[in-house]
This record gives C-alpha cells, structure tokens and sequence, in this order.
C-alpha cells in the first residue's frame, strides 16, 4: 500500500474542523488508499471503531444505499451521541441527489465528514450551491516523481525515463512493470473514466438541465486523442471543432464544449488559463491542457516520437500543482512565459526545454524572461546538466534535480 504522506498530513490537520473535507481525483491515483490510511491513522489515536463509518459506493454490499433517502438513515442511526463520528463515503457521486444527504448529516452535532469523487461534477452542481463555505477541497494527483523514485527505488535519471514513459499512478509504480502490462493496466483505466465516469456524471443531469448528455464515446475518445496530442499548446473550442470538421465530422461547438468539460470534469485533462503578466490579469481567449498523467498520454497516443520538451512541461505543470500553486501560462508582450506560478501573491515564471545547449534555444529561453521587468524570482528548468547556472538573475536549474527540491 502507497503512503501518500502530504495527503494525509492534509486530512489530519483538518481533523474536526468543521468543514466537508472534499478528495477529488482521476481514478486509481489513491483516494480510497488514503481514506483507509486515515482510518488507521484514527484508530492509532484513541478513535474507536464505531465512531468510524466507511462506505464504498463501488462495492456491492453497499448497493442499496445509492438511494439518497436510505443512505441517510444509515448514517443517522449509527452516530455516537456524545462522542465524534467519523464519516467516509467514498465514490459519492454514485448517489443521485447525494447532497442532499451529505448535507443534513454533516449539520449534526459531532460529525466529521470525509467525502471522494472521481469527477468535479460532484462540487459544480447543488452540492457546491449547499456547501458554500463549508467545505475544502483537497485535490489528489498520480505519484509525484520523488514519490514514484522512493517506490520503484530507480536511481534519479532511470526513474524520469520510467516516469515520462509509464507515469505515476500508484498501481503502475508499485507493479512488475512491462511495456505490455502497463499498457493493458491504463486501458482499464482510461476505458473506466471514459465510460463510467461519464456515467456517473450524468446521474446528475437531472439537477443541471443545462449540461448535454454525452452519448458518442467514440467522439469523446477521438477528442481525448487530439487534445492529448496538443498538450501545451492554446486551444479553444472554435479551433477543436475546426479538426474535427476537417476530419470529416460535423458537429457543434456547444457539443464540443460540453465533451471537454466532461474529460476536464473527470480529471483527465486541467484546463490552464492565460495571463497577462504585464497587466497581471486572466487572458479569455485560447487556454491550454495538460493530461494528468504521461502514461495515459502515451497510451492514448498512436505509439511515435513525442515532443519530449511538452511532456516535460506537463511535468512541471503537475509538480506546481502539487507545491499549492496556482498555475496559469504567461503572456508577455508577444512572448509566451511556459508557467507564471502564484502562492499568496508571490509569482514565480518558469521556462521548460529539454536542452539549452544551442545557442539559438538560450536566447529563445531566456527572451521572455528578460523582458519582465518586475523583481520576481525567474527560473529555466532544462534537462540538460552543462547550462545550470544564474544568469543575471535568471536561475536556470536541471529539472531532476529541480523536482527532488524539498521547496519550490
């Protein structure tokens, strides 16, 4: 079993406060591991056993109580008068109208609730308009690459090969790996999130009328395709629906928006917007995607030679992510900035290349950097060791060593 120990750490520094603590994530990266950890963690520290009630959504036993009426009156008649229960529902987007017992359970007295959803549908319909306020959002990822190399126990420089190739979901690290049994393992996965994770999420079609249902999976998955194969690069929906019609589709912008926003929704693909870094405002037009985890990518895509500077730039999105940033692509003048990176209001701006060794792709790194005249900290991340150095201020850092920093 994985320890994933931030994630923990998160869930036992909200211990009792009295907010829903909300896990999201795509499929398999480690939410019901974590709630079981937790658990134990509980159980180490004077919680006894029937103050904890678990529930599995994805597991039969638990089948009657995908009705929101009885899952309620479970829950209400094994709460500990006087004493905290613990609640865990896991997978609770399975429940039709699940937040309506979600929220007349967590007003009791002396509940603390823990709740996990592979799809952000869970927190963009009534459960959101309920909770306003009252809960967290705690978002899990795949194995960041420190996580993947304490696991698999390669050295640093096989391990970034691994970890670009087969990615970082926890099974995948933790397994006998092939090229063959990988693959098979993340078309379980990719099949999963693609047709039961739409399914889930159009259980709730009934509370947002707005939303269209999405019925062709071989659209969604031709979509899934073309968007993993632009990963770091502006899109828009205008310019989506252009490539499909060029392929011979007809369709709908409208029906293009809604399919992204259902691969968006369950964590395949996050949406990264624009910004102006001289005005330091949200740009609308073309944001870009990044696939949350390589291996997927490399299991959706056609097997070829991929852009490995834009798998290193979905590496770093990701890690940034992880470091409690928030991550938009950076536009300054006519220049693009890979990542402007803000944490209580402190920016960073990170360029990524695979090699700055070429005189011509230093100066193209660098340009933009140059030419932001505020005093924040500027960093080149590149794969090659013979071009680390500080530049006039510009920090250019190896990216494996750069992702092994205890602070970013």
């Amino acid at each position: 079993m994985v320890e994933r120990k931030e994630y923990l750490n998160s869930l036992i520094q909200w211990k009792e406060e009295q907010v829903i603590k909300v896990v999201t994530g795509i499929r398999r990266c480690g939410k019901s591991t974590l709630l079981v950890q937790y658990q134990s963690w509980l159980l180490k520290n004077n919680v006894s056993e029937n103050q904890i009630i678990s529930i599995n959504f994805e597991e039969l036993e638990y089948e009657e109580l995908l009705d929101y009426k009885k899952l309620y009156t479970y829950l209400k008649e094994r709460l500990c008068p006087g004493r905290t229960t613990y609640i865990f529902l896991d997978e609770v987007q399975k429940v039709p109208y699940f937040e309506k017992a979600v929220d007349s359970i967590y007003v009791k007295p002396n509940v603390d609730l823990y709740i996990t959803g592979s799809n952000a549908y869970l927190l963009s319909g009534d459960l959101a308009t309920l909770l306003t306020g009252r809960y967290v959002e705690i978002r899990m990822l795949p194995l960041s690459f420190r996580e993947f190399l304490e696991i698999t126990k390669l050295d640093k420089q096989q391990g970034l090969a691994e970890y670009l190739q087969t990615g970082g979901l926890p099974y995948v690290a933790s397994m006998v790996r092939t090229a063959e049994k990988v693959d098979t393992y993340l078309e379980g996965i990719y099949n999963t999130v693609i047709v039961r994770d739409i399914e889930d999420r159009q259980a709730h079609q009934t509370t947002d009328p707005g939303k269209r249902k999405i019925t062709d999976i071989t659209l969604l998955k031709t979509i899934a395709r073309y968007l993993a194969s632009v990963i770091g690069s502006p899109v828009s929906v205008r310019s989506i629906t252009n490539y499909l019609v060029s392929s011979g589709r007809k369709i709908s912008p409208n029906t293009v928006n809604d399919y992204v926003a259902a691969l968006t929704e369950s964590f395949i693909f996050y949406p990264t917007e624009r910004f102006d870094i001289v005005g330091k405002q949200i740009l609308k037009a073309n944001k870009k995607l990044y696939i949350v985890d390589l291996g997927l990518r490399n299991h959706i895509l056609p097997r070829r030679n991929y852009d490995l500077g834009f798998s290193l730039e979905n590496l770093v999105y990701f890690e940034l992510l992880r470091c409690g940033y928030r991550v938009a692509a950076g536009k300054q003048g006519n220049t693009e900035v890979d990542f402007v990176a803000e944490k209580q209001g402190t920016y960073k701006y990170f360029q990524v290349t695979a090699d700055m060794t070429a005189r011509e792709t230093f100066e193209r790194e660098m340009r933009p950097l140059k030419a932001i005249k505020d005093h924040y900290e500027k960093i080149v991340l590149t794969a090659d060791f013979l071009t680390t150095g500080n530049y006039n201020g510009i920090q250019v850092k190896n990216l494996t060593d750069w992702l092994l920093e205890p602070e970013k």
